[in-house]
């Protein structure tokens, strides 16, 4: 998760420690209603900031902490994903079906009965990315946001797609190859756009989130302000509401209307954050919820079909209600440094676990208990992340950041002198 640093325009100021003055940033006091909440005396004097501009400053020191709470909750939602990938889908609970040979609730009837439903992570991950991005993006560019985008998403997805298309050519049998045309589209990571399959089928909520950095790159650019983030918000949730049943399909191609409200969730919550509650986030995040709470039932009705619409929202509820907890600061003393590496490791795993770690439990599922099994292929890809990380997502980020920052100095000089 990226975090505001000195570069990002934030005024210093001193402060006294250990004896000796250290210059560190000032909290981000952004006023986004400062100029029309302000209004100015007959003599062109300037009045004291009304009530409601005053309460839409933000919360000092806010800005610029990290959250290790939403690390842990990235990690959470991806071993939850994980396990119902691999003992609670309604695929491998199919008599004879191609990872477990039998129903996975013949061999772990409990297991099963939880697993079924880890699909929520994935909406999870939805909220998580809203508030996320709001923050990450929270005074930068427009340049600065695709930089942080790119070099976030494509080097782990990269090596995601070779890692998992050698794998299927090693381990034959379980999943189809897909057409060397088709393995080279996806590294665009649009292919879903030109109607090519995915080379895993967890890519797909990657054309989800592209979609919302699109629509939210219209705000980075007129720069983030309070107003501007809560009229987005409304915007998008009207237009959520609108397209399906107008029909038009270019309209909900974009708007996305099965993801919209899960992005909203959590870029209200993120406000909350940053400049404390009021009744219009709590409206727009009460009707995200009631607007999940459909979709989430839907998404049971014609794909999951293992799991309870009851059990289903109370899932969600309780994380929506965790996530509250976060945005009014109440998991703020969780400094545990090593939820810095657990965040870090959720992209690389989510990418890399499910076609391989069911062909592998496919292979493996006769020598030893499949508990134990699918713990063991889980811990695997956990260090597999933590190397992809490390070896590949790192230092290639590096190599496309200054790549991308001399490319965009390049097109600045080359307007100039035109």
């Amino acid at each position: 998760m990226s975090m505001q640093g000195a570069d990002s325009g934030q005024p210093m100021r001193g402060r006294v420690v250990g004896g000796m003055q250290k210059v560190i940033p000032s909290p981000r006091q952004p006023l986004p209603l400062a100029t029309t909440e302000q209004s100015r005396g007959p003599t062109g004097t300037t009045k004291k900031p009304t009530r409601t501009a005053a309460k839409r400053a933000a919360i000092p020191g806010r800005g610029d902490r990290r959250l290790y709470a939403i690390d842990g909750l990235r990690l959470l939602a991806a071993l939850v994903v994980a396990f119902h990938h691999y003992a609670g889908t309604w695929r491998v609970n199919q008599p004879g079906n191609a990872i477990w040979d039998r129903p996975v609730s013949d061999i772990m009837p409990t297991w099963f009965r939880f697993s079924a439903y880890g699909w929520i992570g994935v909406e999870i991950f939805f909220v998580i990315s809203g508030f996320v991005i709001c923050m990450s993006c929270w005074g930068r560019t427009p340049r600065q946001f695709f930089t942080s985008r790119v070099i976030r998403l494509y080097p782990a997805y990269w090596f995601g797609i070779i890692f998992t298309s050698v794998a299927l050519i090693v381990m034959p049998g379980v999943w189809p190859r897909h057409r060397a045309r088709d393995v080279l589209l996806n590294f665009t990571m649009m292919q879903s756009g030109s109607f090519v399959s995915n080379v895993d089928n967890v890519y797909w909520t990657l054309w989800s989130e592209l979609r919302f950095y699109l629509l939210f790159m219209a705000v980075v650019v007129t720069g983030l302000t309070y107003r501007k983030v809560v009229v987005f918000c409304c915007l998008w949730g009207a237009a959520a509401m609108i397209t399906p049943a107008a029909g038009f399909r270019p309209a909900t191609l974009i708007i996305n209307p099965e993801g919209a409200w899960y992005f909203i969730a959590g870029l209200a919550l993120y406000l909350m954050y940053r400049f404390g509650q009021d009744l219009l986030l709590w409206g727009i995040l009460a009707l995200a919820w009631l607007m999940g709470q459909r979709e989430l039932g839907h998404r049971i009705d014609t794909v999951e079909r293992v799991s309870s619409w009851r059990g289903s929202v109370l899932i969600f509820t309780v994380f929506l209600l965790v996530m509250v907890a976060v945005s009014l600061g109440y998991t703020d003393r969780i400094r545990w440094k090593w939820l810095v590496t657990a965040g870090a490791l959720t992209y690389p795993f989510y990418l890399t676990h499910y076609l391989v770690g069911t062909t592998l439990i496919n292979r493996l599922r006769d020598t030893m208990d499949a508990r134990l099994l699918v713990v063991s292929v889980i811990a695997g890809f956990l260090v597999l992340s933590w190397l992809v990380h490390k070896l590949v997502e790192a230092p290639l980020a590096r190599l496309m950041k200054r790549g991308l920052d001399t490319s965009f100095a390049r097109l600045r000089n080359a307007s100039s002198m035109s």
